[in-house]
């Protein structure tokens, strides 16, 4: 099924004048600016710092910067320009290593860029290539859209950690796709967004595109997650997944544990959705690299030191999640369900 964009989604990432325009997610939400990629490295450095952020968005931009690449190349032989590839490949591929579909992304472009003999074919290809996987993700997300509002119902109180919408993909969101697309469905629903220390991501990011499209958002603190479920506040929790396992082990957002543990400790069900871009068939749960994040996000904020120099930090952007604390993984084929990984392994054979 092919879905059409609206006019008034945020997209997060285009192509546009032979360059990667990206919305500039440190400045939200106080403002909404963009950042025009020319080079490759420009791309590598968004992603890195976290211009732009969230597992599929990524993906595009890096296979965006690998047609930049492309684009911007002299050569005049296709291993010439196989060769520049590989050199953005590797760069793009080391800004951040827990998420999956950067890799996936830029090993698909790279396939296709070896598959062709003249370098013009593989200039082609390349941004061919990205542009296609920028309209797949939208689809993705709104296929997923329709699968996971299924689970929810009418009245429903939602909890949310980090930003899984719109902004962490081209546009409409793996989490947050799935309660727009309940709401597009007349659904009334209210959702608790996480603040997510140390960066914010709930509190500057979900907040923000919940709002923007009309959906009821309260912010809460991290802290006051456990107190919220033993209230009877929330009624279901969905999560994004930067990378999923073959064993359905969930690697997100740190804090994305601890609210799993809440959520088991209070017979809530947790959901996560991802698209099958963000599984990974191969790594095992003790062999994924956990990005440790600056210093800084943790002992500063709003420029002000706020720790007491000399004290060591702890700044892991991800935790995970064990598969008996989820209770289905929302996907465009469909709601995974326990045991996973024969169920993985059906839906994606």
């Amino acid at each position: 099924m092919l879905f059409v964009v609206r006019t008034t989604e945020l997209l997060t990432v285009t192509w546009k004048d032979n360059s990667v325009v990206m919305i500039d997610q440190t400045k939200l939400p106080n403002k909404l600016e963009f950042v025009k990629c020319k080079t490759y490295e420009r791309v590598a450095d968004c992603i890195k710092n976290m211009v732009i952020r969230g597992a599929p968005a990524i993906g595009v931009a890096a296979a965006m910067g690998l047609a930049l690449a492309a684009l911007k190349s002299k050569t005049k032989t296709p291993d010439g320009l196989l060769h520049e590839l590989d050199i953005a490949f590797k760069a793009l591929r080391n800004t951040r290593p827990t998420a999956v579909n950067l890799l996936w992304a830029l090993e698909r472009v790279m396939k296709k860029a070896n598959s062709q003999s003249s370098v013009k074919t593989i200039k082609a290809i390349v941004l061919n290539e990205a542009l296609e996987m920028a309209k797949e993700d939208i689809n993705t997300n709104k296929e997923m859209g329709v699968f996971g509002s299924a689970l929810i119902e009418d009245g429903d109180n939602i909890l949310t950690h980090c930003n899984a919408g719109a902004l962490a993909t081209v546009a409409y969101g793996t989490a947050l796709g799935v309660l727009r697309a309940a709401k597009e469905q007349g659904k009334r629903i209210s959702v608790i967004a996480t603040e997510t220390r140390p960066v914010l991501q709930g509190a500057r990011l979900t907040a923000f595109e919940l709002k923007h499209d009309g959906i009821d958002v309260s912010v809460a603190p991290d802290t006051a997650i456990g107190s919220l479920m033993s209230s009877g506040a929330v009624k279901k929790i969905i999560v994004g997944a930067d990378r999923v396992l073959r064993t359905g082990h969930v690697f997100n957002k740190i804090g994305t544990y601890q609210v799993a543990v809440l959520a088991n400790k209070h017979d809530l069900p947790l959901y996560v959705a991802a698209p099958l871009s963000t599984f990974d068939l191969k790594s095992d749960p003790d062999k994924v690299t956990i990005e440790q994040r600056p210093f800084d996000e943790i002992t500063t904020m709003g420029g002000k030191r706020i720790v007491p120099k000399g004290v060591r930090v702890f700044n892991p952007a991800f935790d995970v999640t064990p598969p008996e604390l989820i209770s289905g993984i929302i996907t465009e084929k469909g709601v995974l369900r326990p045991p996973y990984d024969m169920a993985i392994k059906t839906i994606i054979e």
